[in-house]
């Protein structure tokens, strides 16, 4: 695994979002599973539990893959960038009901600054990874 950036990418952060999302828990007792309305975690980030079980499941897909190896790390990298980009871009047009995940501006800058870095490393690192199929040879 230390040879190998997405690995490592994949595995800290899927520990540390893992870690945010029962960290979550801990403050969503009295809020609204899918509302617009959270708590702060760490008096910055606003959540819900549903927010908190996304964290969770994202952190377990970047765990698995990062586990599993080379390809699946920098393919779970790669996906996971993409939705975040997504998520960090559309989240700041969000408003009302259709915020079920309780995002605010700090997780929109969270999410955008976890894109660039997943995505960075999922695009350009490890690059020597070939599918087993399109294997090339030496002349």
């Amino acid at each position: 695994m230390g040879s190998s950036p997405n690995r490592l990418v994949a595995v800290i952060f899927g520990a540390v979002y893992a870690l945010v999302g029962l960290l979550g828990f801990t403050v969503t007792g009295a809020v609204e599973f899918a509302g617009p309305d959270g708590e702060l975690l760490l008096g910055i980030f606003q959540v819900n539990p549903l927010h908190n079980i996304v964290h969770l499941l994202i952190g377990l897909a970047l765990l698995v893959g990062g586990i599993a190896g080379v390809r699946a790390a920098k393919t779970v990298n790669i996906i996971v960038g993409a939705a975040y980009l997504l998520l960090g871009i559309v989240g700041f047009f969000l408003d009302g009901p259709a915020n079920f995940l309780a995002l605010n501006v700090a997780d929109h800058f969270l999410h955008l600054a976890t894109a660039i870095i997943l995505l960075g490393v999922g695009l350009a690192a490890d690059r020597e990874v070939r599918n087993s199929t399109t294997r090339t040879r030496a002349a």
